[in-house]
């Protein structure tokens, strides 16, 4: 019996940088990995609006206030449905919070991208986000004056 093709999800996910090298990853109930906020991206909406209303719901953050780099658009297994892949456009913030959990959300935590952590983080976190908050880091870091 053949498998059939996975299951495509958009979302649009948030590197949210604390500006010492940590970035926010959240856990949603009844889940195990650790991952971006954000969410899907409804059929009327950008990515961009979706990522406002999705971190408006998961964290209480208004984002209008905040610079927002485009970080790309990236690929890979969704975390918690089955024969599926979440196809993410990646949005970069830095900003120290504070947050609160809302909606889905069960717990917040902040990870340091230059160490090794413990956590079960999602595909796209391990993959692609945390290579991409230690590039766009490093770079804003060297932009920052003394």
């Amino acid at each position: 019996m053949a498998l059939s093709p996975p299951t495509v999800i958009r979302i649009a996910a948030a590197i949210i940088d604390d500006g010492a090298g940590s970035i926010l990853l959240v856990r949603k109930a009844g889940t195990t990995a650790f991952m971006q906020p954000g969410g899907k991206i409804e059929p009327s909406e950008t990515a961009a609006a979706a990522l406002a209303r999705e971190l408006r719901e998961e964290l209480s953050f208004d984002v209008s206030g905040s610079r927002v780099i485009h970080a790309g658009r990236r690929t890979a297994e969704a975390a918690n449905e089955p024969n599926c892949i979440v196809d993410a456009e990646l949005f970069y913030i830095r900003c120290p919070g504070p947050f609160a959990a809302g909606g889905e959300i069960d717990e917040l935590v902040w990870l340091d991208v230059g160490t090794e952590s413990n956590l079960v983080l999602a595909p796209l976190t391990r993959r692609h986000a945390v290579p991409v908050a230690r590039r766009l880091g490093e770079k804003m870091r060297e932009r920052r004056p003394d």
